[in-house]
Formats: structure tokens, sequence, C-alpha cells
């Protein structure tokens, strides 16, 4: 009896050692195919002049660290499961750390770069685009100054990565460095949405439009305010999750989510625009199309009208003894014969 006992402890206690890297794997696979999955659409959707700007190659900068991230979570935390007494390397640990922390301040700084709409860098005065940026510049220094001072004493405080993760684990509540990082990525998010939400109202409300115009305006407005109120959210669960709680796993879980829900943020805002850009330029090569085949069998039909030996008023193409029959099949296949009836029927 004890020893079934002592055996439903033994494995009470394995899965509550691996349920928190289980958790962890399966979310990162969730977020990581829906940014598979975005990314597929991007690259359907763009279209050639959306591919020379600066923010499409940032969106797959942005991609592409999510997946490292995606990759080395993954490894980490299957090692815990597979191989729990034999952890992975301190490289790799600190490296996930590293890709958990920093790329936030990267993707906060594609959202910036829509105030250059906004402020052109080559219309903007000096002093004007100074007192715009100088703000967020110096706060995302701020924050990557924090991050570093927090990840040289992690990885100063011991050489063993068992003791780097207890390390880690012990540290995780109420982190002065985290707990800044956070708050300062707050005031950095506000301060851009806002400047751009402000900016883009006052230069909109002089303007009458309606219906198409004034619904991407709309649309414009509600992805900022949705690729802000998000992270948002997760910004303040972080700050909630690190000063009440000591679960290092949920806090992680919440860290990497919100880096998660900023990439395919950054990434549906760009395939909105990208989306806009392809059903325009679609529409623009149909149109040309028909023009240019309207404009084909309009000659065509003054080529037969008035070729010698044909009947001005008859007219009939098949009736002329200079049309031949490769002639004959290739404009009846395109259909110009269906213009040409009304010589037959002047009715």
């Amino acid at each position: 009896m004890s020893q079934t006992s002592g055996s439903h402890l033994v494995i009470s206690d394995f899965i509550d050692i691996i349920r928190p890297p289980f958790q962890l794997i399966v979310g990162v696979t969730a977020l990581s195919a829906c940014l598979v999955t975005l990314l597929v659409v991007l690259s359907v959707f763009s279209t050639q002049e959306s591919r020379k700007r600066p923010a499409f190659y940032l969106n797959i900068v942005a991609i592409s660290t999510a997946v490292v991230l995606s990759i080395l979570s993954g490894i980490t935390s299957g090692r815990a499961i597979l191989y729990p007494f034999s952890p992975t390397g301190e490289g790799i640990y600190i490296a996930t750390i590293f890709f958990a922390l920093f790329p936030p301040v990267f993707y906060d700084t594609i959202l910036l770069t829509r105030l250059l709409a906004l402020y052109p860098i080559n219309v903007t005065p000096r002093s004007t685009f100074f007192k715009i940026f100088i703000f967020p510049i110096c706060i995302k220094c701020g924050r990557l100054i924090v991050l570093s001072l927090y990840l040289c004493e992690l990885v100063q405080s011991t050489k063993l990565l068992r003791s780097l993760e207890q390390h880690a684990q012990a540290t995780w509540f109420r982190n002065p460095y985290i707990t800044a990082e956070w708050t300062m990525q707050i005031l950095d998010n506000l301060y851009s949405v806002s400047i751009f939400l402000y900016n883009f109202h006052a230069r909109t409300s002089k303007m009458k439009y309606s219906g198409r115009i004034g619904g991407q305006i709309r649309q414009i407005v509600f992805i900022s305010v949705a690729n802000f109120s998000l992270p948002l959210f997760l910004n303040i669960a972080q700050i909630v999750c690190i000063t009440t709680s000591h679960s290092f796993a949920m806090g992680t879980m919440v860290l990497l989510t919100n880096n998660y829900v900023s990439v395919i943020g950054v990434l549906c805002a760009t395939i909105w625009f990208s989306g806009t850009e392809w059903i325009r330029d679609t529409k623009r090569t149909t149109v040309a199309g028909a023009l240019r085949q309207c404009s084909s069998q309009e000659k065509a039909e003054r080529f037969i009208a008035f070729r010698p030996g044909s009947n001005e008023i008859s007219g009939h193409a098949q009736q002329s003894p200079w049309l031949s029959e490769a002639d004959r099949h290739a404009l009846g296949h395109c259909g110009c014969f269906q213009g040409l009836n009304r010589y037959n029927n002047p009715a």
C-alpha cells in the first residue's frame, strides 16, 4: 500500500514538473502557426510596389525573430520534459531569454514608423522632427539599457544552468529591471499611438470625405487602436503577474503571448494595406486589359469593314474574299464578329 502511494506521489510530482513547459509548448506552437499563416497571406497579397517599402522587410525580420523564439522555447521546454535531469545548455537558455525580452523594442519601433507617414523626413523641418521623435528614441534607449543590465546580472550570477534557472525564478518576483522595462513599454506605446491618432485626426477632420474614403480612414483608426490596446492590456497583465504572483511560468507565458500579439498586430496592419493595394492593382489591370481588348476589336472592325473586296454596307467579314481562313478563325475567336453584326442589321 505504501509502495503504491509512493508511486502515485512520484508520478504526481513529475506531472507538476512537466506541466509548465508542456503548457508553454502548446501555447507557443499555436501562436507560431498563426505567424506562419499570416506570412503566407502577406506574401500572396503583397504587390511589387509594397515589397519595395522598408515596412515589408521589417515585418519579415519580425516574423523571423518570433520564429527563432519559438524554436528556442520549444528546445528549452522540450528538453525539460524529455530530459528533466539533463537540461539544455547555458547558451540556449540565455539566448531564449534574450529573444523573449529584447525583440519587443524592435516591434514597437516598427509601429513608430507610422509617424513617418505624417512627418516625412525630406519635408518635415528638423526642429519639428526632433521634437516628435526625441521622446520615443530616448525611452527605447532606456529600455535597452535596463534589459542589458538584467541580462548581465543574470549571466554573472552563476555559471551553472540549474542555478541559473533557479536564479531566474527567484529574482522574477518584483524584479526592478523587468518592471521598469514594461512600464516604459506602456509609455512608449501610449506616446506613439496618441501622437499618430491626434495628428491623423487633425489632418483629416478638415477634409470632407464619405463612402469608401471615410471607411478606409475609420479602418486605419481601428487598426491603430487595436495595435495599441491589445499589447497594452498584456503589458498591464505582465506587471500584475510580476508584482503579485511568484509563478515564473505564468509570467513567461504572458510575456511570450505579448510578443506574438505585437508581431501579429503589426503584420495584420501591413496585410490590410497590402491587400488594399493588391485589389487596386488587380482592378487597374482588369480595366486596362478590357480597354486594350475594346481597342483591338474596334481596329478589327474598321479593318474588316473597309478592306478591299468587302461591302461597306453589308460588310460581313466572312463574305469578304480578301479575308483568309486564318483571319476568320482568329477574329472569330476573340469575338470581333459580334461587333460587326450592325453592318448586316443596321436596324
